[in-house]
């Protein structure tokens, strides 16, 4: 198994329409869950509070994004990082136990090399560094609401200087992990451990969500959404089950 032109046994279609497919499929489900926070009833109304917070996590997301991308390793490094971008590439069994949506993410993602296959597993590697930022923006959010609840009182807008001490501390705190050591180390290469702490950081950020929903059904929503995140994060690491305790 290396990064040749040969489709052993599965065919084109096997390997570019089939994973789409799936993937597909596997979105399907968020239609359903996100359709209904469109309901005027389920809606929070966004304050100034939440639109300075959506943007400032924006802007700490493409921070972390554009340094991932200006280090991320051009082609394959130690350890697992070389059989997860082989296995990926041709649709192949990796070590146990498997990471079968992070191989179908990482076939998706192969085809951007347009059939260089020197290419391949620069763009494998980008996998980690996008789920990575992402990892930084809701980390960063889940500051914000833990920073708020330390500083506000419940049902009291915060004040220009508070909102400055919340969105500092989301800041910090976000970028602070976002280049720490371990975290930046596996944000730029082709391993299971920054999706994995993808999924980890969005669950944990939805149950806060759904700890503040303004209505019952907003709050089924959100277990709905929290219970099928874990599940799909099965298919990359077990990891993301310690966050059900």
């Amino acid at each position: 198994m290396c990064l040749d032109d040969q489709s052993y046994g599965f065919g084109l279609l096997g390997l570019t329409i089939g994973p789409g497919l799936v993937i597909f499929g596997l979105l399907v489900p968020f239609g359903a869950i996100l359709a209904g926070f469109a309901d005027k009833n389920l809606k929070k109304v966004p304050d100034a509070f939440s639109r300075i917070n959506r943007w400032v996590g924006w802007l700490v997301f493409a921070v972390a994004l554009a340094v991932y991308l200006l280090t991320l390793e051009p082609t394959a490094s130690f350890w697992d990082c070389g059989e997860f971008i082989s296995a990926a590439y041709k649709l192949q069994v990796p070590h146990a136990p498997g990471a079968p949506l992070f191989l179908l993410l990482g076939r998706l993602f192969s085809l951007l090399a347009v059939g260089e296959v020197t290419q391949v597993a620069f763009w494998i590697n980008s996998i980690s560094a996008l789920a990575s930022a992402f990892t930084v923006l809701f980390l960063f959010w889940t500051i914000t609401i833990l920073a708020r609840r330390l500083v506000v009182n419940s049902g009291i807008k915060p004040t220009k200087s508070q909102v400055f001490l919340i969105m500092s501390s989301g800041t910090i705190g976000a970028l602070s992990f976002a280049f720490s050591d371990s975290f930046w180390f596996s944000a730029v290469e082709a391993e299971v451990y920054a999706l994995s702490s993808f999924f980890t950081a969005f669950v944990v950020w939805a149950m806060f969500q759904w700890e503040g929903s303004p209505t019952p059904a907003a709050g089924y929503r959100w277990l709905l959404l929290i219970a099928y995140m874990m599940g799909l994060s099965i298919g990359v690491h077990l990891l993301n089950l310690s966050a059900i305790s």
